[in-house]
């Protein structure tokens, strides 16, 4: 199942890819922000669900099955540039802005901000075309509704 995905992904000029395996790349995404500092944490694998269930108007289980698979889908991934880049071709950059926004909010769901984590938003910021600036409005407005 995931093979033809890795295959899309990792081509040399990869297509857009349809909503499903756009949802399924972004969420794997998700998966990888949160395993950057090595400790995925229940608090994160809940985040990630309820960012999918905001942005997709998946239920519970719906949003919690997309995320075992995308859990999947990120171990087998070689790297974090093909999720971004198969993100980056079929995301608009207003919306792109967003994703960084829903990536923030599943890096500071355990309630810490770890070096590890802010490296790997960093790159992914710079991969998604999203400056610095953007990046840091992002994860202000994500603290902002944490207090």
């Amino acid at each position: 199942m995931f093979a033809d995905l890795l295959r899309r992904l990792t081509a040399p000029a990869p297509s857009p890819l349809a909503p499903p395996d756009a949802r399924l790349a972004l969420t794997a995404l998700l998966v990888r922000v949160a395993r950057a500092d090595n400790n995925y944490t229940a608090a994160e694998r809940e985040r990630i669900d309820r960012v999918m269930i905001a942005r997709e108007g998946f239920g519970e289980a719906e949003a919690a099955a997309l995320r075992a698979e995308a859990e999947v889908l990120e171990a087998e991934a070689p790297d974090t540039v093909r999720f971004t880049r198969a993100i980056k071709d079929a995301v608009p950059l207003i919306d792109r802005v967003r994703v960084l926004e829903a990536l923030w909010d599943v890096a500071l769901a355990d309630g810490n901000r770890d070096h590890q984590e802010d490296m790997a938003l960093r790159l992914v910021a710079n991969l998604l075309g999203v400056s610095d600036v953007d990046s840091g409005l992002a994860r202000q407005r994500v603290e902002a509704r944490r207090r």
